[in-house]
């Protein structure tokens, strides 16, 4: 079957297409490990979390009404809702350093130990950078940059206007942009 737009997989799966709900799981399922992956720095909680979004948008699919709004934006509002009720049932556990468990996403295959030694610095590098940003700013920019959610999708997502975003966004590229070029040397 070819790609159909979310509207239109959207009715078919609330008639109860199980097909067409495979095919909302499988558009939408990168986008949303990548961000929980980045968000929470944990592989397996990630996986964890992401499939807690897809049982949720099965249950709530019948009450879901688009109302202009995109899907993804729904989708990414139960991901961003479900790793807050995750880390407040922490018992108020900081979110999980973007450090930890960063062997995973480091470039792997280059044999050359200066050329990893350096990937290695700078990934640890952005990703200090990344943890110094205030939360909302990391959100957007996770959002915007790991998601791949416009300005719109991003605002619905995390219950902000569109302005909110773009200063969030703007702020928090600035304080990664200083961060960063204070680093080197």
């Amino acid at each position: 079957m070819p790609e159909l737009p979310d509207s239109e997989l959207v009715v078919r799966a609330q008639q109860g297409d199980l097909n067409a709900m495979g095919m909302l799981y499988d558009q939408h399922y990168k986008m949303i490990f990548r961000y929980l992956r980045a968000r929470v720095g944990d592989q397996l909680l990630a996986e964890d979390l992401t499939g807690d979004v897809f049982r949720r948008m099965l249950t709530g699919l019948p009450q879901y009404r688009s109302l202009g709004l995109p899907f993804r934006a729904w989708l990414f509002r139960i991901a961003h809702n479900l790793m807050i009720d995750h880390y407040r049932q922490e018992s108020g556990r900081e979110m999980a350093s973007l450090d930890e468990d960063k062997t995973e996403s480091q470039p792997q295959g280059e044999d050359d130990p200066a050329v990893v030694l350096e990937q290695k610095l700078r990934f640890e590098n952005a990703h200090r950078a990344l943890s110094e940003l205030e939360q909302f700013q990391r959100e957007v920019l996770a959002l915007r940059f790991l998601g791949g959610l416009s300005l719109r999708e991003t605002a619905l997502a995390l219950n902000k206007t569109e302005d909110a975003v773009k200063a969030l966004q703007r702020r928090g590229l600035i304080a990664l942009r200083l961060t960063l070029t204070e680093e080197q040397p």
